[in-house]
């Protein structure tokens, strides 16, 4: 006969199969392999760790290497992802990011502690910090010369369209004054977490337009519920914004627009118009439809940006560089093609140069928007 602890492994593999627990129920990683056994959800292994980090509300058990007893394994068939779902989840609002299993730990473990410690979806009051449509505070912002960091005064307002910074001494010592050292239009404003890049595990990085020319600021705050309410303050401002632009548009239209991850970024070499002038490496950021270069990865503005339009617009990305091309260093070229011009790029390996080409074609392939053709025609006549 089976022992018990076998029996129960049985059962636990059978509720592993009920509908909705084959994937993560935090992050939506395939095949979770642990479960809390506190809250009755099964969790992929990254995930597993975070819960470890709230020890007073979840603890955690691997569904194959340890020994579960009948009452861990009713309380995982009463409860289960699904179930859990609508419980933790009941008024998420929609422009809230619900991060994927690919995004940084700081998305993923405050999405855990706002579903299980703060119930922030069971209680519409606790959303008040990035759901009112006005924020302040101070983050620690780049500074563009020196890289240092310094504590700036930040106000979202979703009334006036945008987002302000202020030199911290004129805001506290000179508050008549006030005048913002920058302001960005709601419009064009996006947010990505980027802690490899900042090298600050809650680094984000701000991007807006000035002129049709993209701008970076690189900010952070040592709370990281901080952090994360900052951004999602953002999306909800974006999303209000969104909503009033494109009356007619659902939900699930207007969020993908909210914030976007850069499709690729690194370095690549490139050479100017004329092919002439030997290859400099830059960094390369793909936001959409936008190629960015910059001498360091760091920097708030772009030397020159690229548009990369669609096949139907005679635009084609091609392996190798042409026969008479000299003064590269890197030797997987790239050449993209568009009506006015070629583009000349060299990555430093094969792999590189595959990735690269992969997402410009995905780009490339995608038919242009209405709005983008406007976008087209600005670079065109830029000097």
């Amino acid at each position: 006969m089976a022992s018990e602890s076998e029996r129960n492994k049985r059962l636990l593999q059978d509720v592993l199969a009920k509908p909705g627990n084959d994937v993560c129920a935090d992050c939506g990683n395939a095949e979770p392999d642990w479960a809390s056994v506190t809250l009755g959800v099964f969790v992929c292994q990254g995930c597993s760790l975070l819960h470890r980090g709230v020890p007073h509300i979840s603890r955690v058990k691997s569904v194959q290497q340890e020994t579960w007893d009948a009452s861990e394994v009713e309380l995982m068939a009463a409860m289960g992802n699904e179930a859990a779902k609508a419980k933790y989840e009941q008024k998420v609002p929609a422009f809230y990011y619900r991060p994927k299993h690919t995004d940084c730990k700081l998305l993923r473990e405050q999405w855990i502690r706002a579903r299980y410690e703060r119930n922030e979806f069971e209680f519409i009051e606790k959303q008040e910090p990035y759901s009112a449509g006005y924020r302040e505070g101070f983050l620690w912002k780049r500074g563009r010369d020196n890289g240092q960091f310094f504590s700036r005064k930040f106000i979202l307002s979703e009334r006036e369209g945008a987002l302000k910074y202020f030199n911290k001494q004129d805001f506290v010592y000179l508050p008549q004054a006030r005048d913002p050292k920058a302001v960005m239009k709601i419009e064009t404003l996006n947010a990505t977490f980027q802690p490899a890049k900042i090298g600050n595990p809650y680094g984000l990085q701000i991007t807006y337009l000035r002129d049709n020319s993209t701008r970076n600021i690189f900010v952070y705050h040592n709370d990281s519920k901080e952090m994360v309410d900052w951004f999602n303050a953002i999306r909800a401002a974006r999303f209000h914004y969104l909503q009033v632009a494109f009356p007619g548009a659902s939900d699930e239209e207007l969020v993908p627009k909210l914030t976007r991850s850069f499709m690729k970024e690194g370095f690549m070499e490139k050479t100017g118009p004329k092919h002439t002038e030997g290859f400099k490496k830059r960094w390369f950021t793909m936001d959409d439809r936008r190629l960015m270069y910059f001498k360091d990865p760091l920097d708030a503005y772009a030397r020159g940006e690229v548009f990369i339009g669609s096949k139907e617009n005679s635009y084609t990305v091609l392996s190798g560089l042409p026969p008479s091309t000299q003064g590269y260093h890197w030797n997987h070229g790239i050449t993209i093609v568009t009506p006015d011009r070629k583009f000349l790029f060299a990555c430093e390996t094969e792999a590189e140069q595959k990735d690269w080409i992969a997402a410009f074609q995905r780009v490339i392939n995608r038919p242009m928007r209405p709005q983008e053709y406007a976008v087209e025609a600005h670079f065109k006549h830029k000097p």
